[in-house]
């Protein structure tokens, strides 16, 4: 019974949780980003930000740059969300945002598109 034992003590040793639970790898995944979409020109402050649901993803990360975020003067939103979709209010100005998707072990690359808000 002890070299049993001994046997699974070493077994989890060399195994990681990960393994052990099961998270799905997600990272070779993309997330596909509905609206808005790159190079859009939006009349409303109000932005809805929609992306499809990626399977196996737990929350998604967003955030919201301008005028990039090659040349960030400043993030104006970043959050973490269970949902596909965001709102928020923004001034007239150029953006970028991008969103990846993540679970407890893996996250997807981030999906980016650039997008104005003018009068």
């Amino acid at each position: 019974m002890k070299r049993y034992l001994g046997v699974f003590c070493l077994s989890l040793f060399l195994v990681s949780c990960d393994d052990i639970i099961g998270v799905p790898d997600i990272s070779e995944k993309k997330v596909v980003v509905l609206a808005p979409t790159n190079n859009a020109i939006l009349d409303t402050v109000a932005v809805v930000f929609t992306w499809e649901a990626l399977e196996d993803a737990e929350m998604y990360h967003i955030q919201v740059a301008k005028p990039t975020f090659e040349d960030a003067l400043q993030i104006v939103k970043d959050s973490l969300l269970t949902g596909t979709s965001f709102s928020t209010s923004l001034n007239t100005k150029s953006y970028e945002w991008r969103v990846r998707a993540e679970n407890s072990g893996y996250n997807t690359k981030y999906t980016k598109q650039g997008f104005s808000i003018e009068e």
